[in-house]
């Protein structure tokens, strides 16, 4: 049987607080137009957006963070770098092929480290600012902190790279030139509209230059408003495990590959 609806209830549904999301839902109309107050939230939420796409990424602060946790860093840098910070960051924006290889320097000090090392690493954790270096900021150690203590202690990792101006692909090469089984990129995401520090991490069994999406596992939308530091932690262990045991990654690598005790679950 239905029932009549008193206007106070649709008048509640207005009220940002009353949804179980931030998405755009609801918005009320004063007239023929939208309110006030969600143009305004939707003006400023733009702004984010932008602040985040263009925001540098706090090398400083990423490599204290390390060192206290006392894990090594190296710094590296894209094709990009030959530009300054802020016009290199418009640059990086145009010509993503740029940010997808390290400037030759780089690479080269990589091979020179990996010269030098005779024992290759089995994983290689990379942070690129990608779109958001606010993600990375916000959440790459913390993130760390969640997923490092669930792998194998005989897994041996390579120093922790921080990349600026850098796109997904930058991984392939640096993981190729450490030799590295495995590469765990983690990369801020494009900003949404309610999501300016959105999180993700790739994970590339056997890093080639060439490597293609089909052939990464993809975990996103990792905040405080969306997937929480341990259960992605869980998620990004789960294909780590699954990669060596499989020895590869991407669409051959699902949940419903793995073994019924090893699947995530919700």
């Amino acid at each position: 049987m239905s029932r009549e609806i008193d206007s106070r209830e649709i008048d509640k549904l207005d009220e940002p607080q009353a949804l179980p999301t931030t998405a755009r839902l609801s918005l009320g109309l004063t007239g023929a137009a939208i309110p006030t107050r969600e143009q305004l939230r939707f003006q400023l939420d733009h702004a984010l957006a932008r602040d985040a796409v263009h925001t540098l990424l706090d090398i400083p602060a990423l490599l204290h963070g390390l060192q206290q946790r006392g894990r090594a860093g190296f710094v590296l840098r894209s094709a990009i770098e030959g530009e300054s910070r802020q016009k290199g960051r418009h640059l990086y924006l145009r010509r993503p092929d740029l940010g997808r290889t390290l400037h030759p320097d780089f690479a080269q000090a990589l091979r020179d480290y990996a010269a030098s090392t005779p024992e290759k690493p089995d994983v290689a954790f990379i942070l690129v600012d990608g779109l958001s270096a606010l993600a990375i900021e916000r959440h790459a150690l913390p993130l760390l902190d969640a997923l490092l203590p669930t792998l194998d202690d005989h897994s041996s990792l390579a120093p922790i790279c921080i990349v600026s101006q850098g796109r997904v692909a930058i991984g392939d090469e640096i993981g190729h030139l450490l030799g590295a089984k495995l590469v765990v990129l983690m990369i801020g995401e494009r900003p949404g509209l309610s999501s300016p520090d959105s999180l993700g991490v790739y994970i590339t069994w056997n890093p080639l230059p060439g490597r293609t999406d089909a052939e990464r596992n993809c975990v996103s939308n990792i905040r405080q408003e969306g997937l929480s530091y341990n259960d992605a932690a869980q998620r990004i262990a789960f294909y780590m495990k699954e990669a060596r045991r499989l020895e590869t990654t991407g669409i051959a690598l699902k949940e419903t590959s793995a073994p019924e005790s090893s699947r995530v679950s919700d």
